[in-house]
């Protein structure tokens, strides 16, 4: 896996770089800003990138658009967002071109090492992984949508949960239940989202985009 890592913070950039070397991944350049990321971006045409939502000259939103403009560019790039805080305007605003291949992370969940990598690796492969944290804020901010009102608490809950990236194992894992239920959750949720029957990868992204679409954005 090759990655390229925009973080201007230098401490946090060379420790994620270490980390991720020792774990016998290629990080095959870093940067410090956002034109410095795009341009190695474009240069080494990584697997992954991993960015920093607050960047130089301002510190607001330059990693994120960064990040946007990177997946406008390479629609297949695997993009690892890292936030210190819950900022679901960008949240958002980075899905708008579909959930695939895209994590969005507190930067506090990468000291938690094992969580951090396993975002990654699903990332990489094709996932997404959002940051439980984030989720729990978009459940209490949504707009109204009239498939997500037919839910159940429990469908709720499931779908909160394939929004952080679980597969229905996972899923089935944290809430105590067995996979066969979690199967019919899924199910009856697709049913509710008059997601017609086609490819399960592309449902489960499709239900997981309505969830966090339905959040009040600003």
């Amino acid at each position: 896996m090759r990655i390229v890592i925009g973080e201007d913070d230098p401490l946090l950039r060379e420790g994620l770089a270490l980390l991720l070397r020792a774990e016998g991944l290629d990080v095959v350049a870093t940067a410090a800003g956002p034109e410095e990321l795009l341009a190695a971006l474009d240069e080494h045409l990584p697997d992954v990138a991993i960015v920093d939502v607050r960047m130089p000259p301002t510190h607001t939103d330059e990693g994120i658009r960064a990040a946007v403009e990177a997946r406008r560019r390479r629609p297949e790039l695997a993009v690892l967002v890292l936030s210190a805080y819950v900022e679901q305007a960008f949240a958002t605003d980075l899905l708008g071109g579909g959930a695939r291949r895209l994590g969005y992370l507190l930067k506090e969940r990468v000291g938690r090492v094992e969580e951090f990598l396993d975002a990654l690796h699903r990332v990489a492969d094709g996932g997404t992984a959002i940051d439980p944290e984030v989720v729990a804020q978009l459940l209490t901010r949504t707009r109204p949508d009239a498939g997500l009102d037919r839910l159940s608490a429990r469908e709720r809950e499931v779908l909160a949960l394939m929004a952080e990236g679980l597969g229905n194992t996972a899923i089935a894992g944290r809430l105590v239940v067995t996979e066969g239920a979690v199967h019919k959750h899924v199910r009856s949720i697709f049913a509710k989202l008059d997601l017609t029957p086609a490819d399960e990868v592309d449902r489960r992204v499709t239900a997981v985009l309505r969830f966090l679409r339905s959040t009040d954005a600003r």
